[in-house]
């Protein structure tokens, strides 16, 4: 068990109970627990295995290769239209949680035998990204912004017009774009480090959380 997701636990104030039996039949595989991007991530041999995550109105056993896994009591959904590795079961009461336990047991246990197995997902990245028309208008006005969005690989081109559409509302989509500039313009992706102390670099592993505020 580790501190930092014992705290995370003792602040949680949605799915509480929930989130703690997960915990529990996930701690009883050999996997490494810790926190990461605000939420309980469980490894093996250094690649995430599982993440648990707490949402407004559920929350989630997530399997970082859920794709890969045969899910014969069809359970596994997409947290998004456009994921193509990534799979989650949803809860919303602990008696879902008991009446499936052995299957969860069961997927786990397929999960870690994949990641033992050297399986990766085949990710399609041949088709270019749809922009949203926010950040399409800003592209058209500021040269600079528009190099640097497109010098970045069509993966992390993909993950910030995938994040910059999924607001509703027009001004939310808007506001994302501007809030993200700076991070395009210093050829940075949506999950890169930007301060420097990831142990997964180029991807940002939460390390940024554990900085020290100095005066």
């Amino acid at each position: 068990m580790n501190l930092a997701v014992d705290k995370f636990f003792a602040n949680s104030t949605q799915w509480k109970i929930e989130l703690a039996a997960l915990r529990k039949i996930i701690l009883g595989f050999d996997l490494i627990e810790e926190l990461k991007w605000s939420k309980p991530c469980y490894m093996f041999q250094n690649a995430n295995i599982i993440s648990l995550t707490p949402l407004k109105e559920s929350c989630a056993l997530a399997f970082f290769k859920g794709a890969l896994l045969k899910d014969p009591s069809n359970i596994l959904i997409k947290p998004g239209e456009h994921t193509q590795s990534g799979r989650w079961i949803k809860f919303t009461s602990l008696n879902q949680i008991k009446e499936l336990e052995k299957i969860l047991k069961a997927y786990i246990h397929e999960a870690i035998e994949v990641e033992k197995s050297g399986l990766k997902v085949i990710v399609e990245s041949n088709t270019a990204p749809e922009l949203p028309v926010e950040l399409q208008n800003i592209l058209k006005v500021d040269k600079k912004f528009n190099s640097a969005f497109y010098s970045l690989t069509p993966g992390r081109q993909r993950g910030y017009a995938m994040f910059f559409s999924a607001p509703k509302q027009s001004s939310t989509r808007t506001l994302r774009v501007e809030k993200y500039m700076e991070r395009i313009l210093d050829g940075k992706g949506l999950n890169d480090c930007t301060c420097g102390l990831s142990k997964k670099m180029p991807a940002c592993d939460g390390s940024h959380k554990y900085l020290k505020v100095t005066n």
